[in-house]
């Protein structure tokens, strides 16, 4: 074992105080020569997604000691898209993904542990665990805890994402409120993630691919006996890792980016990938523009799989298609096969290992689903600095748009517009002043998206907006994650009712057909956007947080 970033020289006071505590927690002095690994737990009896998590870290660590290493377990924030967006319109999520990789900042490099295994579960912690890892630059494997099971309403499948989708139509009246409370008891069974390729499953997919989730571990049903073989694993490899002095910026390579790019291409992913990759390059100090990657390769990377919402089949199916492995086997071509992963193989030597099993849920390259791109990057005068539209394999929505705009300043503005008839077939629906700085924390718009579903209007508007969407559920043409956004001087602030907004889809561009004379004066007129005064947490992201070119990490 090289010699450890943990162990101090005898008979100084750090070396007297960590003894001092750690026997009292049962250490031998055996103990406190072996490599220190911290089991990050993002733990929360709020939610289902991390209902389990707890009772992973005793066999974690029975593992890392198995395996010559000591475990300690730290806990961080533990947001859920589906309980913590219910404070400030959902403005607390992203900034909660920050929040956690400072947790584990604090925590792994305050004590100075020698390696990570982190428990990734819900949309943010994936990003969170892989921006911490990247920063830290400490051996660390993370570990997807898993999948929620679904459950059955009448007669039929039915899962989250169903009720996510449905109370968009209580609103406008399509169904009633018994219906959803009777769909809301039987859709989760146990504990997990969405099942759908949402953000969590795509982000746990996005870690295997990148190289820093350990080979045929995702997806994963939560509590399968496939996660707790990935437990052990991970307990027993991670100390190898250490051992081998095998660093997160070794395996995050440019390389590495461009794979995970063409991965959640591949699977038309969350569009939330954008920005949790741009931030992980971020930290990593890795100079590569993942927006730029995801234009380059989407005209090039067909859909191969189609699991809801963007197609019919289910993630457990996915998984009993192999999963990230399968799909890495049949991307090959298209994949730099020679970067380095936590298991100490290349991707060339696992996906070569790799026979898929017959089945038509991950598809090959020469006959895929579809053609078309599942995310699409769009430019134009309305968003210069881009823009996420994304596509099911269907794709049933518009793809070219033209129409006067229809300005809103928030999402509860939007469904009351709905409710009382003010929302026309033909509109663009602008929301704006929902972006990093303006909500802050970017707002949520799904509700208003499925608002608009529930009152049949969806196919009949665009909607464009400066907020974010769900990675788990998206219907009609929206263009979400405008950049700049409005409260900054972005064009979106400047649109006003009745202005013409032209999208093309195909042509990768969205306009607003306003004269630069006319657009001069209104930002001219336009009110600075102060920053948010106080000490809370909102605040300070607002003050600190960048573009979502740089991956909405903090730095002022």
């Amino acid at each position: 074992m090289r010699p450890l970033r943990s162990n101090f020289e005898p008979g100084t006071t750090r070396w007297a105080m960590r003894r001092a505590q750690w026997t009292a927690l049962g250490l031998t002095p055996e103990d406190m020569e072996k490599p220190k690994i911290a089991i990050v737990n993002t733990s929360s009896d709020l939610a289902s997604c991390f209902a389990h998590l707890d009772e992973i870290v005793g066999p974690l660590k029975q593992a890392i000691r198995e395996a010559g290493g000591v475990g300690f377990e730290i806990r961080t924030a533990a947001p859920s898209d589906a309980i913590t967006s219910a404070g400030a319109a959902g403005q607390y999520i992203l900034p909660s993904r920050d929040l956690i990789a400072a947790d584990i900042e604090v925590a792994a490099e305050g004590a100075l542990l020698d390696g990570m295994i982190c428990l990734s579960s819900c949309d943010k912690t994936t990003p969170a665990h892989l921006m911490a890892a990247a920063r830290l630059n400490i051996p660390t494997i993370i570990v997807a805890c898993g999948y929620q099971p679904s459950g059955v309403y009448r007669g039929e499948h039915v899962d989250f994402e169903d009720v996510f989708l449905y109370a968009g139509h209580v609103a406008t009246g399509k169904m009633t409120v018994e219906e959803l409370a009777e769909m809301s008891a039987c859709a989760i069974t146990g504990p997990g993630v969405c099942a759908g390729m949402g953000t969590a499953n795509s982000m746990h997919i996005t870690a295997e691919v990148l190289g820093m989730a350990l080979p045929g571990s995702t997806p994963v049903l939560a509590r399968s006996e496939k996660m707790w073989r990935t437990v052990k694993e991970a307990g027993r490899r991670i100390v190898e890792l250490v051992a081998e002095d095998v660093r997160p910026r070794d395996i995050l390579t440019p390389g590495a980016f461009r794979n995970a790019v063409t991965a959640v291409l591949a699977i038309s992913g969350s569009v939330n990938t954008l920005k949790h990759l741009q931030a992980v390059a971020v930290e990593a100090g890795c100079d590569v523009d993942v927006y730029a990657l995801f234009e380059e390769l989407a005209p090039q990377v067909p859909l191969l799989a189609g699991v809801k919402p963007n197609g019919p089949r289910r993630i457990d199916e996915f998984e009993a298609a192999g999963g990230a492995l399968a799909l890495m086997h049949r991307l090959a071509p298209m994949l730099d096969l020679d970067r380095p992963t936590v298991s100490g193989r290349t991707v060339r030597e696992i996906v070569s290992s790799v026979t898929p099993p017959e089945s038509d849920v991950i598809r090959p390259l020469d006959d895929p689903l579809a053609r078309h791109p599942g995310i699409v990057v769009i430019r134009g005068s309305l968003a210069p600095d881009g823009a996420v539209v994304k596509r099911t394999v269907a794709d049933e929505a518009p793809r070219r748009f033209r129409g006067p705009a229809k300005v809103f300043r928030s999402r509860e503005e939007g469904i009351a517009a709905i409710r009382n008839g003010e929302v026309e077939p033909g509109q663009v629906l602008v929301l704006t002043g929902l972006g990093l700085r303006g909500s802050p924390g970017m707002g949520l718009t799904s509700a208003f998206v499925f608002a608009l579903d529930g009152a049949g209007l969806g196919p009949e508007v665009a909607v464009v907006t400066d907020g974010q969407m769900s990675g788990l559920v998206n219907k009609g043409l929206v263009v979400a994650e405008v950049s700049p956004e409005g409260a900054v001087g972005g064009p979106l602030g400047l649109v006003r009712d009745g202005d013409m907004i032209s999208i093309d889809v195909d042509a990768r561009t969205i306009d607003l057909e306003v004269d630069e004379d006319e657009l001069a004066r209104r930002r001219a007129a336009m009110p600075e956007t102060p920053a948010p005064p106080g000490c809370g947490w909102l605040s300070v992201y607002a003050r600190t947080v960048r573009p979502l070119t740089e991956g909405a990490t903090l730095g002022g």
